[in-house]
């Protein structure tokens, strides 16, 4: 049995190398001169000839599209990376444009103002479950001149004042805070009173209270300080008045102030280092 498998085997093996060299011989041969042989191998191998190459070009196209895929895959890989660098630029770029805006705005700011100012950078918050800056810290301090009690600004209006100051670092009591008291002015009418925050975790509001009762006071109206006392610099914008209670009966009348200072967004602020000149910065 191994020596029929064996020939079979070697059968098989010549027959494939003959055949095909049969084929060629046949075809490259001169046509005057083929024999009926010939002639026969030539209907015979026409066929397979057709079969091979049909064959053949479906390999060929099917390799190529194999190929181009791959290609075009990683064309698209390197389009997506490229498109995600480019996208983390613009991120980048664009962050970099709010913050040399915001610094340019604060320039501008700090030449406005009639007073001595130091530069600082918002470097940490206490943020409420509501996710409302409940209290703020700068990383300028007592090196940098900044004492308890100083003001602080920004572009917006009043964020506070100095409440402590540790080494490099100070924490600002905000204008919504329940300990801050500020003298202000309101509206066209310049109606005086005094605000204090209210320390709400939800929302950002102060409550006012008008020195007098028949004050023409209306929803929108801008609050400023007062410069009464000479805390605060006299006309820094404060907020807008938000609400106007209904009293029918006492003395003072009442109002909640929405800040125009956003304390979430806050990133640079001004410290007032030195006591208001003769001027009017706002």
């Amino acid at each position: 049995m191994n020596y029929l498998h064996t020939f079979r085997d070697a059968a098989i093996v010549i027959a494939l190398l003959i055949v095909p060299l049969l084929f060629l011989r046949t075809n490259l041969k001169d046509p005057s001169k083929l024999t009926r042989l010939d002639h026969a191998i030539l209907q015979v191998s026409g066929p397979i000839q057709y079969v091979a190459e049909w064959a053949a070009d479906g390999a060929t196209s099917i390799i190529e599209d194999y190929v181009y895929l791959v290609d075009v895959n990683r064309d698209n890989d390197h389009l997506r990376a490229e498109n995600d660098r480019l996208r983390r630029e613009m991120r980048v770029l664009r962050a970099d444009a709010q913050r040399i805006h915001k610094l340019e705005a604060l320039l501008g700011l700090r030449e406005r103002l009639a007073t001595e100012t130091v530069t600082a950078r918002v470097v940490a918050k206490d943020i409420s479950p509501s996710f409302r800056v409940l209290r703020l810290a700068m990383d300028q301090g007592g090196r940098s001149g900044v004492q308890p009690g100083m003001p602080v600004v920004s572009n917006e209006g009043l964020v506070g004042q100095v409440r402590r100051v540790s080494g490099r670092f100070a924490d600002v009591l905000l204008t919504i805070d329940p300990q801050s008291r500020v003298d202000v002015i309101v509206g066209d009418q310049g109606a005086r009173g005094r605000l204090e925050g209210l320390g709400e975790r939800s929302r950002y509001r102060g409550r006012i209270q008008f020195d007098r009762a028949d004050d023409e006071v209306e929803v929108g109206d801008e609050v400023f300080t007062s410069g009464l006392g000479k805390k605060f610099p006299a006309s820094i914008l404060i907020g807008y008045v938000s609400k106007i209670n209904d009293q029918e009966f006492g003395l003072h009348q009442e109002g909640e102030v929405t800040p125009s200072v956003d304390f979430t967004r806050l990133d640079e602020v001004l410290v007032l280092t030195s006591g208001p000149k003769d001027s009017d910065p706002f």
